[in-house]
């Protein structure tokens, strides 16, 4: 175990001193790249009101989603309805889909519980 440990120890050194030397050159690149994004100045009003306006253009956003479901809905009953004409390659791939819905499902509860199996931890 010491030596698993001096191990990561000799691997993390130079990853911090290579952060430590290019993090704040990173850093001005990044913000200086997205400076029409910044909005100066940066004041608790200035957040409060982007939040704001996120919110409410979300908010703005629902009706049209809201039609997009039902139209999504209206077309798997549509599918239902005429199953019998479903080809086995588009059942395929239905079921593939449901597979990697449900494999996102555990990767997600696995990822809640802390990356364990069993259960959670107390």
């Amino acid at each position: 175990m010491a030596s698993k440990l001096k191990q990561l120890q000799s691997k993390i050194k130079p990853a911090s001193e290579f952060v430590a030397k290019h993090g704040t050159t990173y850093y001005r690149q990044l913000l200086e790249q997205n400076k029409q994004y910044i909005q100066d100045p940066p004041t608790v009003e200035k957040c409060n009101l982007l939040a704001k306006q996120l919110f409410y253009t979300r908010l703005a956003s629902v009706p049209g989603r809201y039609e997009a479901f039902w139209k999504e809905v209206d077309c798997a009953k549509n599918l239902w309805k005429n199953r019998q004409d479903l080809k086995v390659e588009d059942a395929g791939i239905a079921a593939l889909f449901g597979l990697e819905c449900f494999a996102w499902f555990c990767a997600g509860e696995i990822i809640g519980r802390g990356f364990t199996f069993t259960g959670y931890y107390p």
